[in-house]
């Protein structure tokens, strides 16, 4: 069992601020995201060590996991916001002093659009762009954590790219 919990750790480290993000990205607040962080990781942590369960690929599971715990969280809580645009700090850029006011004010300024635009895309648009552009998985990894096939998620990601681009046009 030693084995299991020091490969679970290793995969901790690697995903917690990715998985944090990926939640925050969905929820009101950065307490709601950290609560719903560590069930995850708990839930898999019982799930695949202490209960020895066999998962092919425990990144894709915990991502899997993610959805679902986002998801139940709102049915829990009767609300559907994917994006606050209040507390989306993730978004938030404090640009050092070499940036000019005018460039910093801009950058803030289409930072906020993009979390606008972004937060009108449906869930699984949304999930696609943080998981290849923020995230950085790879279509494969995309595929198994939506168990769908690769070629329908580069097309998802091509169409949700499109449509972003098309919301910011309009923002």
């Amino acid at each position: 069992m030693k084995k299991e919990q020091k490969k679970f750790a290793k995969i901790y480290d690697k995903l917690v601020a990715k998985v944090f993000r990926f939640i925050f990205l969905k929820v009101d607040s950065p307490e709601t995201a950290e609560d719903l962080t560590s069930q995850v990781f708990a839930k898999a942590f019982d799930r695949t060590v202490k209960r020895q369960a066999k998962v092919k690929n425990l990144p894709a599971y915990i991502y899997q996991l993610a959805r679902a715990e986002v998801a139940d969280y709102y049915r829990k809580n009767a609300k559907y916001k994917i994006i606050s645009t209040e507390s989306a700090q993730i978004f938030e850029q404090i640009p050092d002093g070499q940036v000019s006011p005018e460039d910093s004010y801009q950058i803030q300024a289409d930072l906020k659009a993009l979390k606008t635009s972004l937060g009108e895309l449906d869930e699984d648009a949304q999930n696609v762009l943080i998981w290849r552009y923020l995230d950085g998985l790879s279509y494969a990894q995309m595929a198994e954590i939506m168990e769908k096939p690769e070629s329908t998620v580069r097309v998802m990601v091509h169409r949700a790219l499109k449509e972003l681009k098309e919301k910011l046009d309009q923002n």
